[in-house]
C-alpha cells in the first residue's frame, strides 16, 4: 500500500493541533506573572507619588496581568487531569475555561479602571507631582516586561520554527492558549508603557492633565482589544474549534491511503484541549473488504494518526456506503481561510 507523508501538513497538525510542552509554557506563566507582580507595586507607588492617571492605569493593568497569568497557571494545571469516567476525554478544554476567566479580569480590572482614571483627569483635571519617580518606574518596568515578552516571543518562534511556519500563524492557530496570552499582554504592557510616559511627558511640557488622562483612556482601549482577541480564542476552543482544512485534508488522505478504503467522504476533527485532537470520519470501504479488513484498517489508521501526528488523541472511524460524499458539504461547509475562529 502506499503510504503518503505530506511532511508540510504533518507540520501543520502539530502547529495547530498540538500546543508546547507543558513545562515550558508554565515557565513562560510564572516568569510573567512574578514580573506583573512586582511591576503592579512599582507603578502603584509611581503614580501615587506623580499624581498621573496614566500611571494608576497602568498599575491596575498591571495587577489586571498578575490575576492573568494565576488563573493561566490554574488552566495549566487542571486542563491536564486524566482522563476519568465522567470525562472520558479528559480536562483538556477547561483550560480555555479559565483562560477565558483570565480575559474577563483584563477587561474588567484593567480596562474599566483605566477608562475611569482616563475620563475623570480629562474632566475633572489633577494635581501634578514629582514625575522623576514615575520616569524611574516607567523604565524599570519596561525592562521587566520586556524580560518577561522575549521569554514568550523565543518559545513562539522557536514552536514556529520547529513545525515550519510563521510566528503569526502559530500564534492564530496553536491551541496552547496560555502562551498566546502572555505573549499578547506583555506586547500591551510594553506599550502601554510607552502611552504612560507620552502622557506624563505631554502634561509635564503643556502643563494640561488632558494629556496624561487620554494617556490613560488610550491604555483602556488597548486592553479592550487584547482582552476581545484572546476572549474569542478561547471561546471558539472552548466550544470545539476544528484544525485548519489543509491539517484535514492531510488527515484525510492518510486514511484514504489504507488498504480497502475507497474514499473518505466525510471527515471532521475536534481541538479537545492544548495538544488534544479527536478525528472522526466516515469511510466507504472496498466492496469485497470483509469485517476482518475493515477491522485492520480502522487499528490501523489509529496507529498511523497517533504515531504521525501526537496532537491525535483519539481516531474513530464509521463504514459508510459509497453515497457519503453527498453528505460532505453538509457536515462540512466552505471557511474564509485558516485563521478562522
Amino acid at each position: 500500500m502506499t503510504e503518503p507523508v505530506p511532511t508540510r501538513t504533518h507540520a501543520l497538525a502539530e502547529e495547530a493541533g498540538a500546543g508546547d510542552s507543558g513545562g515550558e509554557s508554565t515557565a513562560t506563566v510564572v516568569v510573567a506573572g512574578l514580573a506583573n507582580l512586582g511591576i503592579a507595586i512599582a507603578k502603584l507607588v509611581g503614580g501615587l507619588i506623580s499624581h498621573s492617571s496614566a500611571m494608576l492605569s497602568e498599575a491596575a493593568h498591571s495587577v489586571a496581568d498578575t490575576i492573568t497569568e494565576v488563573l493561566l497557571f490554574v488552566a495549566l494545571k487542571r486542563g491536564t487531569r486524566a482522563p476519568d469516567a465522567r470525562h472520558p476525554v479528559g480536562y483538556g478544554r477547561e483550560t480555555y475555561f479559565w483562560a477565558l476567566l483570565a480575559c474577563l479580569a483584563t477587561f474588567t480590572l484593567g480596562a474599566g479602571f483605566s477608562f475611569y482614571q482616563g475620563v475623570e483627569t480629562i474632566i475633572e483635571g489633577e494635581e501634578q507631582g514629582d514625575p522623576l519617580v514615575a520616569y524611574v518606574v516607567l523604565g524599570v518596568s519596561f525592562l521587566l516586561e520586556g524580560a518577561s515578552w522575549l521569554k514568550a516571543v523565543r518559545q513562539v518562534r522557536g514552536s514556529a520554527r520547529r513545525w515550519g511556519t510563521t510566528w503569526r500563524r502559530y500564534l492564530a492557530e496553536t491551541s496552547d492558549t496560555t502562551v498566546k496570552a502572555v505573549t499578547f499582554e506583555d506586547s500591551a504592557a510594553l506599550v502601554g508603557l510607552v502611552l504612560a510616559a507620552l502622557g506624563l511627558f505631554l502634561e509635564q511640557v503643556t502643563g494640561d492633565p488632558v494629556w496624561d488622562g487620554l494617556a490613560a483612556v488610550l491604555i483602556g482601549v488597548l486592553l479592550l482589544v487584547v482582552a476581545g482577541a484572546l476572549a474569542r480564542a478561547n471561546v471558539s476552543l472552548l466550544i470545539g474549534r476544528s484544525v485548519p482544512r489543509a491539517v484535514e485534508d492531510g488527515l484525510r488522505a492518510e486514511i484514504a491511503a489504507l488498504e480497502q478504503v475507497v474514499d473518505v467522504p466525510v471527515l471532521m476533527t475536534s481541538v479537545i484541549g492544548p495538544g488534544q485532537l479527536i478525528v472522526s470520519a466516515k469511510v466507504d470501504f472496498a466492496d469485497d473488504a470483509t469485517v476482518a479488513d475493515v477491522e485492520r484498517a480502522s487499528d490501523e489508521a489509529e496507529r498511523r494518526l497517533v504515531a504521525r501526528h501526537s496532537g491525535v488523541r483519539y481516531v474513530f472511524l464509521d463504514p459508510t456506503p459509497g453515497d457519503g460524499r453527498a453528505r460532505a458539504e453538509v457536515h462540512r461547509p466552505e471557511e474564509p481561510g485558516p485563521g478562522r475562529g
